[in-house]
């Protein structure tokens, strides 16, 4: 259960606590990130951002961009934890914290009404992996946003071929059953196989 006297932690229906990405929690998801090589062939959960004000990615390793984005304030995620330990975290941000993101072009075309935050990756520790803990991250982004006021979350999670087998990373933004199990309605689809989905969450306390 989350410590309730800890206002950064979401409590969970497990005995798992969600804590948002941060300067003081950035070990820890390095941790994560380092026990399987960086994640993605060596992305450090970078790949989605670009440059920032203070930061140019070409100039820093990726984990060293990561960590300068994180201490800006402008990388954001959940992370959910056993004990002392990340096993997993979402994603999620603004875009122009997140512009890179897969068929931008079709989907810029196709997007009336932009929403200010959108969910990107997912990425699990493989000794906790097909146990939910994925659907965990994802409450646990939703509910951090709504702690930031919440507003419309949009996402581009893949859909499954039935009985295609499917490997981890190409579903690194998750899958559409998911997030409809987590109450986004489907839009449209981009690309071969991702989709946009959306969905409202209230502000924290309405």
């Amino acid at each position: 259960m989350a410590d309730q006297d800890d206002p950064t932690r979401v409590g969970l229906a497990t005995s798992h606590v969600i804590r948002p990405l941060t300067p003081e929690t950035f070990p820890a998801w390095l941790a994560l990130a380092q026990k399987h090589n960086g994640v993605w062939g060596g992305c450090y959960c970078s790949y989605f951002h670009d440059d920032t004000e203070h930061t140019v990615k070409s100039e820093y390793d990726r984990a060293t961009f990561k960590q300068r984005l994180v201490d800006e304030g402008v990388a954001h995620a959940a992370l959910v934890f056993d004990g002392d330990d990340a096993i997993a975290w979402c994603e999620y941000g603004s875009p122009a914290e997140l512009p890179g993101i897969y068929h931008r072009k079709q989907y810029d075309a196709g997007e009336a009404n932009p929403a200010p935050w959108r969910i990107t990756c997912f990425f699990v520790d493989r000794d906790h992996r097909r146990s939910g803990v994925a659907r965990e991250a994802l409450d646990g982004a939703l509910e951090l946003i709504a702690a930031a006021g919440g507003g419309e979350v949009v996402s581009f999670p893949n859909e499954l071929v039935p009985g295609k087998k499917t490997s981890s990373s190409f579903l690194h933004n998750g899958t559409r059953a998911m997030f409809e199990k987590a109450g986004f309605t489907f839009e449209r689809h981009i690309g071969k196989s991702k989709t946009v989905m959306r969905k409202t969450v209230p502000p924290a306390g309405s």
